[in-house]
C-alpha cells in the first residue's frame, strides 16, 4: 500500500504538471517547451486482466491528439526488481500510445534507491535499453529563500522533506506559503506537512502558532484553531471528564483564539465541565 510521503508526492506533479517538465528541463537539459498544454493522463498499461500496470502519473506535453512528449512519474521509496521492469513496459506501452519520446521521470527520496535507480534498464527487446532520470535527494536543493521557495513550491516542499531539520529551510517554506490566498496555502501546508520529518513539524507548528506567521489568516485561523481545540478537548478527557455533544459544538465553533486559551487552561486543573464553562460565560 502507497505510504502518505508515496501520494503526497505523487499529488505535487499531479495537481501542477509542469512541474515534472520543470525538472527535465532544469535539471537533466532535456528540451521541452512549457508554453504549451502540459496535462495529467491516463496511466493504466494493463494488457491482459490478469496483470495490473498502472503508473503513478503519466504526464503528456502538447497537444492531446498530436503530442510531443510523454513523462513517466514514479515515486520510489524503496528497492523493488520488479518495478524497473515495470518502468520498462510503462515506456514502451506509452510510445505506442502516443508515438513520441517517453522519459521515466524516478522521484527518490533516499540515496540508496536513488543509486539503484540510476542504473539503466536492459530489456529482452534488441536495442531497447531504459534509462531513468532519476531526481534523487542530491538533486533536491537546500532552499532557504523565501522567494525562491515561492517560485516553486513543489520544490519547496521536497527541501522541507530532505532538509527541513535546517530551520531556515522551514521557515522559507512558511513564509511562501504564509503570502498565498488562503485556498493555495492550506493546499501547500499539508504537502509540506505530510513530507516533514518530525522535527521539521514540530518547527511549522510553532511557526504557525508564533506572532510570526499571518494569524490574520483565514486560513491561518482555521489551522490553529483546529489544533488548539482538538487539544482542549483531549485534556478535557484526560482528565476524566465526559463532553457531551452540546458542548463538541460550542468548542468546533469559537473562533475566538483568547477564549479558546482560556478555556485550555481551565481544562488543566477542572474536576467537571463547569469549571471549563461556567453558566455565566458566552
Amino acid at each position: 500500500m502507497p505510504s502518505p510521503a508515496h501520494d503526497t508526492l505523487n499529488a505535487l506533479f499531479r495537481s501542477r504538471p509542469a512541474f515534472a517538465v520543470e525538472i527535465l528541463r532544469d535539471v537533466f537539459d532535456v528540451d521541452l517547451p512549457t508554453d504549451v498544454l502540459i496535462e495529467v493522463a491516463g496511466g493504466d498499461f494493463n494488457d491482459r486482466p490478469s496483470l495490473d500496470f498502472q503508473a503513478d502519473t503519466v504526464i503528456t506535453v502538447g497537444p492531446r491528439q498530436d503530442p510531443i512528449f510523454g513523462v513517466i512519474v514514479e515515486i520510489q521509496q524503496d528497492i523493488k526488481e520488479h518495478k524497473r521492469t515495470a518502468w520498462a513496459r510503462y515506456a514502451a506501452a506509452l510510445w505506442l500510445q502516443l508515438k513520441c519520446p517517453v522519459v521515466v521521470l524516478a522521484l527518490c527520496p533516499n540515496a540508496r534507491v536513488a543509486t539503484w535507480a540510476t542504473e539503466p534498464i536492459v530489456t529482452s527487446l534488441p536495442g531497447f535499453v531504459l534509462q531513468p532520470s532519476v531526481f534523487g535527494p542530491d538533486r533536491i536543493p537546500v532552499i532557504t529563500d523565501h522567494v525562491q521557495a515561492a517560485d516553486c513550491l513543489e520544490l519547496a516542499a521536497m527541501s522541507v522533506m530532505m532538509h527541513g531539520h535546517q530551520r531556515v529551510v522551514t521557515e522559507a517554506f512558511m513564509t511562501a506559503v504564509g503570502k498565498l490566498a488562503d485556498g493555495h496555502a492550506s493546499q501547500y501546508y499539508e504537502y509540506g506537512y505530510r513530507l516533514a520529518s518530525l522535527p521539521a513539524r514540530r518547527i511549522m507548528e510553532e511557526i504557525m502558532s508564533s506572532a510570526a506567521w499571518p494569524v490574520y489568516s483565514p486560513f491561518a485561523k482555521e489551522h490553529f484553531g483546529k489544533g488548539e481545540l482538538t487539544a482542549l478537548i483531549r485534556v478535557l478527557e484526560a482528565r476524566g471528564i465526559s463532553v457531551p455533544q452540546d458542548a463538541h459544538d460550542r468548542i468546533a465553533q469559537c473562533t475566538d483564539r483568547d477564549q479558546i486559551e482560556e478555556w485550555i487552561d481551565r481544562a488543566a486543573t477542572a474536576t467537571t465541565l463547569g469549571e471549563v464553562f461556567p453558566p455565566n460565560t458566552a
